[in-house]
């Protein structure tokens, strides 16, 4: 006898269906000791690296599936009761699921539209065998057909579902208390038992514990689009769509004897881990005779002789021996195919004529500035190079790619066609309510067009219940949006991993998942930023030239002592990094009369060093108003440009080595500790 196990739960990435976050599933999951528990969100897997990150750290079996609407495309939102006939489909492998997110992209891609996915039989049939198909809700075609046109059209229905999937077909039984539960189990268990397909008990869940039952009621309102008075008789009126525990399963389903071991026994056979699903990168197409390694060598060869000189006459100490170290780093993590695919976006920019550069820790490397993926020197600099890349590092490096804004879509579509629209999509932003949001929408629940229209006595009657329910919806799912400059590469159709859906923008196809979950199951991210700055910078040098008859090479720019002027004033507008009230307010004290000073006055206005109280200290000092002071005798080279003050990542890392005696390796792992942004519930 197997303990009770759920197939059918809706998390908060139904969107404005599920009222639960996957975490929360799962820990009252495992709080009841179930056999395993499905997450099936509505068309998609948006929540499944959330759902298997928290069941593996709890020890929960996780099972990977859908609830889909089959042969209808409109929008789930706008209506309190969608049109489609709805079936739940898990995920019996590795290969089930990678067929399954096949099937939910080919679906939302099919027409061309946002939100308006189409799913077909006669596809479901063709991988039937690899899933597990349940008859779902009320909205599946076996209740669906017995509430409309009574069992023997339900019988029809049940041939026909047979001859799609066989015997990978399961009849879902569902009790919420309703006054037609039981006669309509009754005559689906008929059915099953008929037919000898196998017969289970669900709990069609929507939320973890009776407690979120009210919020189930507002998400669907909002998501209606009508208020919760309008939504009456659309609602159920009890809190049962919630997770149950094995002994309440046994007794509300003790009429048909079986079905919650079965659910069991199905929960134990599909359970899997998601990182078996996890993809690599492309194999970056080179030259006869090369492999990625070898091809990257030669490239970072050519460009640190084009930067440095010679390795026999470099002109940078140190230059030949540093790439030679970066070189023997990224062949023992096997990264050469990641800068093979950044080298090759930046020269397609160069050759289009199209304004980019490299930033963030990318400007740490000799291999990248060799490349032209960057313009810092970072041998000259002395930066530290274990501060982008280690090999203690988890996972691949980051190169950020700012491009002018006005020609992104330019290299976002090279992508495209460079490794395929089936290789490449865009990453997901998972909008979630924010206080001004969740009021918003919540007061439309309770009938009000917004909160700041209603009176006195409308606030004195609802505003504590609107106020409480908002906070409830409080960083979790709204919709879903496109991350602003993400996107992924990898080696196997990319549909295979996660599913892809158009995005609201012409010819942007988008994840399901956010770049917190593609890290997490090994999908590289690659971000290619739009920076309007970049754009006026070309626009600048390409009037000059047509006024003056010169073109301007921005690496070579003389630093005029007017323009340090300007900055000491504070007379800064629409000048990059230092317009804003904050950089306007501290000119005028750092008085910066060298780049070096305004790469520290531009740190200095960071979160790291503003609540590590680091701003007012180096100002103190730069004005000669508090001595420059060293804890230790070894910080001073360290420190000393920044008098005795710490504000780069970087001076953490080579303290860690010069005091505490850490490889670079260890030093980074520090680093990332102290910088750590994710946390465990998000």
């Amino acid at each position: 006898m197997a303990r009770y196990g759920e197939l059918h739960a809706h998390s908060g990435f139904s969107f404005l269906d599920g009222a639960s976050d996957p975490e929360e599933l799962a820990v009252e999951a495992t709080r009841l000791q179930l056999n395993g528990l499905a997450l099936t969100d509505h068309h998609g897997l948006y929540g499944v690296v959330r759902f298997a990150e928290a069941a593996r750290a709890l020890g929960l079996p996780a099972m990977f599936g859908t609830e889909i609407a089959v042969e209808h495309g409109g929008d789930r939102v706008g209506t309190p009761d969608p049109a489609g006939e709805h079936l739940v489909v898990l995920a019996r492998s590795p290969e089930g699921y990678r067929r399954l997110s096949r099937l939910l992209s080919d679906g939302h891609l099919r027409r061309g539209d946002k939100g308006a996915p189409l799913f077909q039989y006669e596809e479901l049939a063709q991988h039937a065998a690899h899933w597990r198909i349940l008859t779902g809700c009320r909205k599946g075609p076996l209740a669906h057909a017995l509430e409309t046109h009574g069992p023997q059209a339900a019988e029809r229905r049940y041939r026909q579902l047979r001859d799609y999937f066989g015997e990978s077909l399961v009849v879902e039984l569902w009790d919420h208390g309703q006054p037609l539960d039981i006669h309509r189990n009754d005559a689906l268990a008929t059915l099953a038992v008929r037919g000898q397909s196998d017969l289970v008990a669900t709990g069609n869940v929507h939320y973890a514990t009776p407690s979120a039952f009210r919020r189930s009621q507002v998400l669907s309102s909002i998501r209606a689009r009508q208020s919760l008075r309008e939504m009456q008789g659309w609602l159920p009126s009890s809190a049962m769509a919630c997770l149950r525990g094995d002994d309440e399963q046994r007794r509300r389903f003790a009429r048909w004897p079986g079905v919650v071991d079965r659910a069991g026994e199905i929960a134990e056979e599909l359970a899997f881990d998601l990182r078996l699903v996890t993809p690599q990168l492309p194999n970056f197409p080179t030259p006869p005779g090369h492999d990625e390694q070898s091809y990257l060598e030669q490239l970072v060869s050519e460009g640190a002789t084009r930067r440095y000189g010679p390795r026999t006459a470099e002109r940078v100490v140190g230059a030949w021996r540093q790439i030679d170290h970066e070189l023997s780093v990224i062949k023992q993590l096997g990264f050469a195919g990641y800068f093979l695919i950044v080298w090759d976006i930046t020269e397609f920019c160069r050759r289009e004529n199209i304004y980019c550069q490299g930033r963030g820790s990318a400007a740490n490397s000799a291999a990248c500035f060799a490349l032209g993926i960057t313009n810092a020197d970072a041998v000259r600099l002395n930066l530290f190079f274990e501060r982008f890349l280690s090999t203690s590092r988890d996972g691949p490096p980051d190169i950020d790619v700012d491009i002018e804004s006005g020609r992104r879509e330019e290299v976002i579509q090279y992508v495209y066609r460079r490794y395929g629209r089936h290789h490449a999509a865009q990453v997901a932003n998972v909008i979630t309510y924010r206080p001004r949001s969740a009021q918003r929408d919540v007061a439309r629940a309770f009938g009000y067009a917004a909160v700041d229209e209603m009176t006195p006595e409308e606030r004195a009657r609802d505003g504590a219940h609107i106020e409480e329910m908002a906070t409830e919806l409080l960083n979790r799912p709204r919709h879903l949006g496109i991350h602003s400059a993400g996107m992924v590469i990898c080696d196997r159709p990319v549909s295979e991993v996660c599913p892809v859906e158009w995005g609201r923008t012409p010819g942007r196809s988008v994840l399901q998942w956010d770049k917190d979950d593609c890290a997490a199951t090994g999908l590289v991210k690659f971000d290619l930023l739009g920076l309007g700055m970049l754009e006026a910078l070309h626009r600048a040098v390409d009037l000059i030239e047509e006024h003056e008859g010169v073109r301007l090479d921005l690496g070579e720019l003389p630093q005029e002592e007017i323009v340090y002027d300007l900055l000491c004033r504070a007379d800064t507008v629409g000048l990059f990094q230092v317009e804003s009230r904050a950089q306007m307010g501290t000119l005028p004290r750092v008085q910066p009369r060298c780049f070096y000073d305004l790469v520290i006055e531009v740190a200095l206005i960071r979160p790291g060093p503003i609540q590590g109280q680091a701003v007012n200290p180096y100002i103190r000092r730069r004005r000669g108003e508090e001595p420059v002071t060293y804890l230790h005798p070894r910080l001073e080279p360290i420190l000393e440009r920044t008098l005795g003050v710490p504000l780069f990542q970087e001076q953490l890392m080579e303290m860690a080595v010069a005091v505490a005696g850490f490889s670079p390796a260890e030093a980074d792992e520090l680093r990332q500790a102290m910088a750590a942004k994710r946390s465990e519930v998000r």
